[in-house]
């Protein structure tokens, strides 16, 4: 039974690693270059969720939806969301953080948590006068909802592979454009001493500017693959996702950019894990809504034996 099972497990446990992973990104970017966690991010993960459901539904109702090709509509939605997402994140860090440059990190944090508050309460209200709802379901495209058998204990949805393909592209894409273009170099200079690169000409506040958009249109693409994969979304789904998120860029060396795709990953597996084997493992005393105690005990144990997180955290010269 748990061998038959297992394909199936790690397929589920990728597609939510992934997902993790992209959140995890927002986290890690940010801290990289301001060295504060940014806990509004979640809603910003929302945010894109929302404008692709939304998205979806103006091609529904102009009778678009079984028209289009599903390529082009799954392109012009996740397009959508990221660049709202990421638009709302550069607004976010204009006003909400930006004046705050130089105080104490409480204060920045705090206003963080505001900022979170705000956002889906805003959702909540935006969507109760237009929709008369702010539970949303995603309409559905039938190609996303076709199966392929590819064993006989293995059956893997289209929405599935949609997930990974869509994930590994833009994870490649985000480290060729950290790593290799000059725009990145900027990014990583900011990072490793604002001081430093303001001097040789580097405009820091729009590279921060430019991180932060960067960061939430990775989170909007993850809220557009959430609500295309779970269909369900509201203003709190973002709640335990972007906690998991968080525990995943600490797992895997908070500020460091592979760390948060290791993380995401690492904690999407053993949630998945957990999920389909505490109940055989344990004969029935504990099920799969142990799932997260399991996940977040072992992330507890690496972090006592590796603080650091598994590929080290990332900081700025001078605090290492």
């Amino acid at each position: 039974m748990a061998l038959e099972i297992l394909p199936q497990v790690l397929l589920e446990g990728l597609v939510l690693g992934f997902m993790y992973a992209l959140i995890a990104l927002g986290y890690t970017m940010v801290y990289g270059v301001l060295e504060f966690i940014n806990f509004a991010h979640s809603e910003i993960f929302v945010l894109g969720a929302f404008v692709g459901v939304e998205v979806l539904f103006w091609l529904q109702d102009a009778g678009q939806l079984a028209v289009l090709h599903p390529a082009f509509i799954l392109s012009l939605v996740i397009a959508a969301g990221m660049l709202i997402s990421g638009l709302a994140a550069m607004a976010l860090e204009r006003v909400a953080y930006r004046p705050l440059q130089g105080g104490p990190r409480l204060v920045a944090l705090i206003s963080a948590i505001g900022a979170s508050f705000f956002l889906q309460d805003a959702l909540r209200l935006f969507e109760s006068l237009w929709r008369n709802t702010f539970y949303l379901n995603y309409p559905t495209l039938d190609v996303l909802d076709e199966v392929l058998s590819l064993a006989t204990n293995l059956v893997v949805p289209v929405k599935s592979l949609m997930v990974i393909a869509t994930s590994l592209l833009s994870l490649g894409g985000l480290y060729y454009f950290v790593n290799r273009t000059r725009i990145g170099t900027a990014i990583r200079a900011v990072a490793q001493d604002p001081e430093t690169a303001s001097l040789m000409g580097i405009p820091v506040n729009r590279v921060i500017a430019l991180t932060f958009f960067v960061g939430g249109a990775m989170g909007g693409l993850a809220g557009v693959l959430f609500g295309l994969h779970y269909s369900l979304v509201n203003p709190y789904s973002g709640f335990a996702p972007g906690l998991k998120a968080f525990t995943a860029a600490v797992l895997g060396g908070i500020g460091n950019i592979p760390g948060a795709m290791l993380g995401g990953m690492v904690l999407g597996l053993l949630e998945a894990f957990a999920a389909s084997y505490l109940s055989i493992l344990t004969d029935g005393a504990f099920g799969a809504e142990y799932k997260d105690v399991f996940a977040f005990l072992v992330l507890i144990m690496i972090l006592i034996f590796r603080p650091r997180g598994l590929l080290g955290e990332t900081v700025r010269e001078g605090r290492a």
